[in-house]
C-alpha cells in the first residue's frame, strides 16, 4: 500500500509519483484542507442533511487522513492509472476508488484559487489579473496538446485529427511568465485540427500595455495590443551532402538490357548491387558467340583490374587451347556479336 508516511522519506519517489516536492506539498495541502473543510461541512452529510452522530465515528478508512487524500488525488491525477490499479496500491474496492476521486476533485480548483495558482480562464479579465500579480510582463504564448481516444463519428475524427501530432488530440493555447514560468491564462478547449493562431484570435485575449509577448511560427501574424511582440526563426537545415560535394540526392542512372532503357535508383547499400554504367562494364567474349558481363571497378586503377582478367584468360587458354578467347570493350565488338550470358 503506498502511505505518505513511507513515500515521504525517498523524495525521488515521491516527486515522481505526485510531480511536487515535499515543501510544495504541504503548501498544496494547507489550502486543500481549507477548501474541504468548507466544501463538506461536518456536521452534514454528503446529502446535506444533518448528522446524528459526530463526523469520525466507527471504522477509520483508508483514506482517514488529509495527507493520504491529497496524495490519494495527486497519484491519479500525475500517473492517471485505470481505477482497478489505483484500488490495488490504495487497498480499496474499485467503487471506492470512484467514489474518492470524485469527492476529492471538487476541492482542488478551490484550493489552488486561495494559493493563486489557478490560471484565468476568461480571456478579458487577463490583463487585470496580470496587472494585479505584479509579475514581470515579459509573457510566452504557445499551444498544447493532448491526445484523446478517437471518436468514432467520421467528422469527428477528422476534426479532432492534428496533423502535426499524427493522432487525436485536443487543444489549448497558454500564457506563461517568462520570470516565474507560471501559467497565467489557459484558453478554452478546441478541436485537435485547429490552429493556435486562429484560437488566440477567437479568444480576444486582453494584455497588460507592457506586455513583451514571445511566440513561436504557429502565431504567425497574431499581432495584440501590446509593447512588442517576438517571434523566434526557423534555421535552415543544411541539407547533407556526399564525400564529393554533390547534394544528397538519390542518383538515377540508364541500365541497357534485353527490354530497353530502364531507369533505377543507385543504392548507397553495401550489400545491394549496384547499377552499372556502361563506361565501366567489360566483357568475355567466347568462340562460339556467348559472352559474359565483367563489372569494372570504379577506382583509380582500371587498367591493373584489366592487367588481372587478362592473365587469367591466359591461364584459360592454356588448360583449353581448343577455344579462342577475346577481350573487348563494348562500344568496338559489333552489334550481331552482343549476345551476352546472364
Amino acid at each position: 500500500m503506498v502511505t505518505y508516511t513511507e513515500l515521504q522519506r525517498d523524495r525521488r519517489r515521491f516527486l515522481a509519483l505526485t510531480g511536487l516536492t515535499l515543501p510544495e506539498f504541504e503548501l498544496l495541502l494547507t489550502a486543500c484542507t481549507r477548501s474541504y473543510e468548507r466544501l463538506y461541512l461536518p456536521d452534514q452529510t454528503l446529502a446535506g442533511q444533518p448528522r446524528h452522530r459526530f463526523a469520525g465515528g466507527g471504522r477509520k478508512g483508508v483514506l482517514h487522513s488529509p495527507e493520504q487524500q491529497l496524495l490519494f488525488l495527486l497519484v491519479y491525477l500525475k500517473t492517471y492509472p485505470l481505477q482497478a490499479l489505483l484500488a490495488e496500491l490504495f487497498e480499496l474496492s474499485q467503487s471506492r476508488v470512484n467514489y474518492w476521486i470524485h469527492r476529492l476533485l471538487l476541492i482542488l480548483p478551490e484550493a489552488l484559487a486561495d494559493l493563486g495558482f489557478l490560471p484565468e480562464r476568461e480571456s478579458s479579465h487577463f490583463a487585470q489579473s496580470q496587472a494585479a500579480s505584479g509579475e514581470d510582463p515579459r509573457l510566452i504564448i504557445d499551444g498544447t496538446e493532448r491526445r484523446r481516444q478517437r471518436p468514432k463519428n467520421p467528422e469527428k475524427q477528422a476534426a479532432h485529427y492534428s496533423g502535426k501530432q499524427k493522432t487525436h488530440t485536443d487543444k489549448n493555447v497558454v500564457i506563461a511568465n517568462v520570470q516565474s514560468k507560471r501559467i497565467g491564462f489557459l484558453s478554452g478547449t478546441y478541436v485537435g485540427k485547429t490552429n493556435d493562431k486562429k484560437i488566440a484570435d477567437s479568444e480576444s485575449i486582453s494584455y497588460p500595455p507592457e506586455t513583451v509577448l514571445s511566440k513561436d511560427t504557429g502565431f504567425q501574424g497574431y499581432e495584440p495590443a501590446v509593447k512588442e511582440t517576438c517571434q523566434a526563426n526557423k534555421k535552415a537545415t543544411p541539407r547533407k551532402t556526399h564525400s564529393h560535394g554533390k547534394a544528397n540526392e538519390p542518383e538515377t542512372v540508364k541500365h541497357s538490357g534485353q527490354s530497353g532503357a530502364c531507369t533505377r535508383w543507385r543504392e548507397t547499400l553495401p550489400h545491394r548491387e549496384r547499377c552499372i554504367p556502361e563506361h565501366q562494364r567489360r566483357r568475355f567474349g567466347f568462340g562460339h558467340g556467348s559472352g559474359l558481363w565483367i563489372a569494372q571497378p570504379s577506382g583509380s586503377k582500371p587498367q591493373a583490374a584489366a592487367e588481372k582478367v587478362t592473365k587469367l584468360l591466359f591461364r584459360i587458354t592454356s588448360i583449353v587451347p581448343d577455344h579462342s578467347f577475346t577481350l573487348e570493350d563494348e562500344a568496338t565488338r559489333p552489334e550481331s556479336w552482343q549476345l551476352t550470358g546472364p
